[in-house]
């Protein structure tokens, strides 16, 4: 298919640009296959925008005589608006945008046409391979292997080709579990806890059915991640009603009777079209220029959007305390393991390690808890807030946990290297990207479309030392300790650098953000005055004492 087709009118001229915090301003518009770009009739060009169409939720058109209006909202929660001479022109171009921003074929997405300007330095997608976290793995226990049983996908297909197992399970009892689990999910290392040896495994539901259908291999699969005298836990995403009532449709939970050392718990964390609500409130709320402090209050509340993110913080601490408080190993799972389970597990590390509190660490945990572990961003992530059309499939799962991210990086300002743009860069390109890092929906997928090979990896630019400097956070000393964040509701706050930054100027926010830089860059170079002082004042002190012991002494 040819991006001509779609484009109708691909340039119009005298186009009024609103957008927030800026000035209205008269420029050209300009619609290619994979950007909306406006530019002003001044000779600098400073005002320029350039839109990916893949950004663009939805459109809304409106008409006063000759002179056309597109309001379009964007998925990173941005409202611009377009006015537009002539009803024509602005037809044409609505309708092309509406083309070109829902895009069926992924293969026609802009990663696949996009090439850097930059200097490549470092292959992202070699970056973060289960072969080198294996190496660190194997530097603190010989307990675990990798397993190739799915390097084709046939096992699992939407598990990675390398999984890490018990070393005391081998590829055919993989397999036997793999048919005992919803979608091929079987229980693999999440995460292992140097301090005390404990780990932390995930799956899908087990498909145990109304008949309480068993199967051994599975049982000794998670039994081997226990020590001798060991009770291990089984943190089930679902509330019990739920659980139960998936048994009716072949699935189901763990028995007592066959897991005796496992203790089951239920934690419910909502799931799909709930969260989609919730986030659609919330937008909502946030749009509202009514100033009522009520009508705020009360919309913030029924979208119920930090009533999820207590949920997931609390379960995450749950796993967290088993593992480093209680000595023991835990398994996670909800249904599918690929939504709620994986906001659980990276939580708990992020709680746990303090290399996941780095950038690199970060980066790694996103890639292997998220990418590899089959999050299916392509279908989450294809509609955000402002959507006309509501799929089924989508949710903001991936948001929630960033949200969650953020909301411990605030209770412990100096345990992150990153900061909160980071978090914010990584949600925007969640949703719409030049990088292929997040398209498709488990490494079946983007193997298939050979992304490796056909697009750049987010990680290649985000690791450059020019673009690392924005993400660094000023405050960061590293802290080896666990850390336990508050999930008590006056501890949880709104997330304005997402929420509210369309709405409210952080123009302030970033001058203090700035002065604050400045007063620690100040005091580094005090401090290494005081150093040097201090070496200086020692040496004069050593000088005084050698002339002293030099000098005869008096009769």
């Amino acid at each position: 298919m040819e991006f001509a087709e779609l484009i109708k009118t691909p340039r119009a001229d005298n186009v009024i640009l609103h957008r927030p915090f800026y000035p209205l301003v008269e420029g050209t518009l300009c619609l290619t296959g994979h950007h909306l770009i406006f530019s002003s009739r001044r000779q600098d060009n400073v005002e320029e925008l350039w839109l990916l169409h893949s950004n663009i939720d939805s459109i809304e058109k409106r008409f006063l005589g000759s002179l056309g209006t597109i309001i379009i909202k964007c998925k990173d929660l941005r409202i611009i608006q377009l006015d537009i001479p002539g009803m024509e022109e602005s037809l044409n171009i609505a309708s092309s945008i509406e083309a070109l921003s829902t895009l069926d074929s992924i293969t026609l997405m802009y990663p696949f046409f996009y090439r850097p300007m930059f200097e490549v330095i470092e292959d992202g997608w070699h970056s973060f391979l289960p072969e080198q976290e294996f190496e660190l793995l194997s530097s603190v226990t010989n307990e675990w292997r990798l397993s190739y049983v799915n390097k084709d996908f046939s096992i699992c297909p939407s598990y990675p080709p390398i999984v890490t197992v018990p070393k005391s399970i081998d590829d055919e009892s993989l397999c036997k579990v793999a048919t005992f689990r919803h979608g091929g999910r079987f229980p693999v290392l999440s995460y292992y806890h140097k301090k005390n040896g404990m780990v932390m495994m995930r799956s899908s539901q087990p498909l145990t059915g109304t008949n309480g259908r068993r199967c051994k291999e599975d049982e000794k699969l998670i039994n081997a991640t226990l020590r001798a005298g060991k009770r291990g836990y089984i943190i089930d995403t679902r509330s019990l009603n739920i659980a139960q009532q998936a048994r009716a449709k072949g699935g189901g939970f763990e028995q007592e009777a066959h897991y005796p050392q496992w203790r089951r718990i239920h934690k419910s964390i909502e799931r799909y079209n709930i969260l989609q609500e919730s986030l659609i409130k919330l937008v909502e709320a946030c749009n509202d220029q009514s100033h009522n402090m009520d009508r705020w209050l009360s919309k913030l509340e029924a979208s119920n959007w930090l009533t999820h993110i207590k949920e997931i913080l609390t379960t995450a601490c749950l796993a967290a305390q088993c593992i480093d408080r209680e000595g023991a190993s835990v398994l996670v799972h909800g249904t599918e393991g690929t939504d709620s389970t994986l906001q659980v597990t990276s939580l708990a590390q992020i709680i746990l390690d303090p290399r996941c509190r780095t950038i690199r660490g970060f980066e790694a945990l996103v890639e292997r808890e998220w990418l590899q572990a089959g999050h299916p961003f392509q279908l989450r992530c294809a509609q955000s807030a402002y959507s006309n059309s509501k799929q089924k499939w989508e949710a903001p799962v991936f948001l929630l946990f960033l949200d969650c991210v953020w909301q411990i990086l605030r209770q412990f300002p100096c345990s992150f290297e990153f900061n909160y743009h980071f978090l914010i860069m990584l949600f925007e390109h969640s949703y719409a990207s030049q990088f292929g890092t997040f398209l498709g929906n488990n490494e079946n997928e983007r193997c298939k479309l050979k992304l490796p090979q056909k697009t750049m990896s987010l990680w290649s630019w985000v690791n450059r030392p020019e673009e690392l400097r924005r993400f660094k956070n000023p405050l960061f000393e590293a802290n080896s300790l666990v850390i336990w964040p508050s999930v008590a509701p006056q501890s949880l706050q709104l997330w304005e650098g997402v929420f509210l930054r369309w709405n409210r100027s952080s123009k302030f926010l970033d001058e203090s953000y700035e002065e604050m830089i400045n007063i620690i860059k100040y005091n580094k170079e005090l401090q290494v005055k005081v150093n040097m002082l201090r070496r200086q004042l020692a040496e004069l002190e050593t000088d005084d004492s050698a002339q002293d012991d030099g000098m005869p002494e008096s009769p």
